[in-house]
């Protein structure tokens, strides 16, 4: 038999007529007897055809049942035309004004199935058509996956944790009151180790803030051992009934970003494989990739290979990861491949850093990670002289990340010191605010050889930058100490009149009078150097009428 859904809403108002001098329950069954023979059944109401052709995973809007008075709910094969040598037959009696969610479930032939759990109409009192709280979403939660175990869900995404322990087959866990959100479910064995399943609960996606629902495990682990059975997944009935919506499965993954910066002329150009898959062709040095998702909480190769690469067969490099979830990692290719010519010959390695940022964590900042990749560079200490904020990075080694700064948006000038902190090895501008960096994360790599000549005639020592969308790192500028310096010529002398002032060997100031100044001008700092006099219209500083040496504190100390 066949109707419409208003004709069959009719005949249902029409069969529960006879219950109107008793109290009502509201009721909605959902179908999730996964039983091939119980794909599509009619559920009788007494003697009345309640839902006609009634599918697995579908669900009836909830409805008013008669409540203080037995009544039998009969399942039967569809298109039924009566309730005689019924497939299961149950009675009930509801209490009035009550709620009710009827799950059907379970195996009706048992022929097949490991194992044939009987069917069974499993019944939660207490059901809700609305959530309790209009800013949550009120989760009911049943286990009705005949050959799953007992299991916890623990929720991933958000950091929920365990929100259902140890459920077993035919059970309900009760509704979660979740604020509404987008959730990341994983089904676990009982032990909380095991992940069975891994699923997206996007409530905050579909709109589903206010709304209660009941989600069922369905189908099986094992479709095989089950008569190739339907499989098994996590399923969503809404008040409104119809089809349950089949929450989507979700695939664990981490963000990934590579940085090369291995010095090594055997390594100037590399292909990257993930696994067997060419992740990044001909990679140069001291560029790096954008940050790409990779597997999660599974093994996988990173393979490093010559430039134009077909295989990964006598690889150069391989290493192997087990991300976390949803975790983001920089990773930074290091050190020398063929050892010859090197000093130190420190071997090849990707180091890796967790708990990497794609943004600043404050939106005012640059967050950066900096990280010790020279491989003839002894510890270090990163000193900030422009806007003092003095030593930033203490006592960092060869292979290690110093962890994220998070630093005002600024420019400042970097001092890259030896441990001592008084020993400076070379100084860089770090200009974040003019180059607009502000809310950006990003690594800083020291770079290259401190001794070249030592090293193959490798590149040369730097510090450079690698940004989220990847690309060529940018060079930070050597920063030249300077100070600002006015000179007055203040000797009445007539034999110094006029007089020439000579920078070192330069030339500064040509017949420079009595009573007359330069202005403010740029002079080295931190370094030796000397300031000449000698009669107007000189032409080199022999013979010099006065020699002075200074070593001028820097504009910025």
């Amino acid at each position: 038999m066949k109707t419409s859904k208003n004709t069959m809403f009719s005949l249902i108002v029409a069969m529960l007529l006879p219950f109107a001098s008793f109290g009502q329950a509201r009721v909605q069954v959902i179908h999730n007897s996964a039983d091939l023979a119980a794909s599509v059944v009619d559920v009788w109401l007494n003697d009345q055809l309640l839902l006609d052709n009634f599918a697995f995973r579908t669900a009836s809007p909830f409805i008013d049942a008669p409540a203080g008075v037995d009544f039998d709910v009969v399942i039967q094969p569809s298109s039924s035309t009566d309730t005689t040598n019924a497939l299961a037959r149950f009675t009930y009696n509801l209490t009035d004004g009550e709620t009710y969610v009827l799950v059907a479930n379970g195996i009706v032939v048992p022929t097949g199935y490991n194992p044939a759990t009987p069917f069974d109409i499993y019944v939660y009192a207490m059901g809700r058509e609305e959530a309790t709280n209009p800013a949550n979403s009120d989760v009911l939660v049943f286990h009705g996956a005949t050959d799953a175990p007992v299991v916890d869900v623990v929720e991933t995404g958000v950091g929920a944790g365990t929100i259902v322990d140890n459920l077993a087959y035919g059970n309900f866990a009760g509704y979660l009151e979740l604020p509404t959100d987008d959730y990341v479910l994983a089904i676990r064995d009982e032990t909380g180790t095991v992940t069975v399943a891994m699923y997206q609960a996007p409530l905050a996606t579909l709109g589903l803030d206010g709304a209660a629902m009941a989600v069922v495990a369905s189908g099986f682990l094992n479709p095989a051992a089950n008569n190739n059975g339907p499989a098994f997944g996590l399923y969503v009935a809404l008040p409104a009934g119809g089809a349950l919506v089949e929450l989507p499965v979700y695939t664990p993954k981490a963000r990934l970003q590579v940085i090369h910066n291995s010095a090594d002329a055997a390594a100037t150009q590399v292909d990257v494989w993930l696994n067997d898959q060419l992740l990044l062709d001909n990679f140069a040095f001291r560029t790096a990739s954008p940050f790409i998702d990779a597997p999660a909480g599974v093994d996988f190769d990173v393979v490093i290979q010559p430039a134009n690469s077909t295989d990964t067969t006598n690889a150069l490099a391989r290493f192997t990861y087990n991300l976390m979830d949803m975790e983001t990692y920089v990773l930074v290719a290091n050190g020398i491949v063929v050892p010859s010519g090197y000093n130190p010959a420190t071997p090849f390695d990707i180091y890796v850093y967790a708990m990497g940022r794609e943004a600043a964590s404050n939106p005012a900042n640059s967050d950066v990670l900096v990280f010790h990749g020279a491989t003839d560079a002894p510890v270090v200490d990163v000193v900030e002289t422009g806007v003092g904020a003095g030593t930033i990075v203490d006592n960092l080694a060869y292979g290690n990340f110093a962890g994220y700064l998070e630093l005002p948006t600024d420019d400042y000038v970097l001092a890259i010191r030896d441990e001592t902190g008084t020993v400076t090895v070379a100084m860089y501008q770090a200009p974040l605010s003019t180059l607009g960096l502000d809310g950006a994360a990003m690594a800083v790599v020291a770079s290259g050889f401190l001794n070249p000549a030592a090293n193959n005639n490798g590149p040369a020592f730097g510090l450079y930058v690698a940004l989220p969308a990847g690309g060529a790192l940018v060079e930070l500028p050597v920063y030249t100490p300077k100070a600002r310096l006015q000179v007055i010529h203040n000797s009445a002398d007539a034999a110094a009149a006029q007089v020439d002032v000579w920078l070192n060997d330069q030339l500064l100031l040509d017949n420079f009078a009595f009573r007359t100044a330069s202005p403010f001008i740029d002079a080295p700092a931190g370094v030796d150097f000397d300031v000449v006099i000698q009669p107007a219209n000189s032409t080199d500083t022999t013979n010099a009428l006065a020699r002075f040496t200074y070593n001028l504190i820097p504009t910025c100390a």
